[in-house]
């Protein structure tokens, strides 16, 4: 199944507390306002790249609230 960002969105939003994406406009694209998903965005898909980064990344994850947004 295929989703647009916004049916995307709004799944996630009726399951989960978290979505990790690496959509660094999906800031400006969708009214995350709308939503009590929290929202972490990762700085590339690359895993080795990724995992440098593993601090920030579970910095950020520690650090959501409902609806926040954290980009790493």
């Amino acid at each position: 199944m295929q989703l647009s960002n916004g049916a995307l969105l709004r799944a996630a939003d009726a399951q989960f507390d978290a979505l990790i994406t690496t959509d660094r406009n999906l800031r400006h694209q969708q009214d995350l306002a709308a939503y009590r998903l929290a929202i972490v965005v990762l700085p590339t898909t690359s895993w080795p790249k990724i995992r440098v980064h593993e601090a920030q990344i579970l910095a950020g994850i520690n650090m959501l609230q409902p609806g926040s947004i954290v980009e790493i």
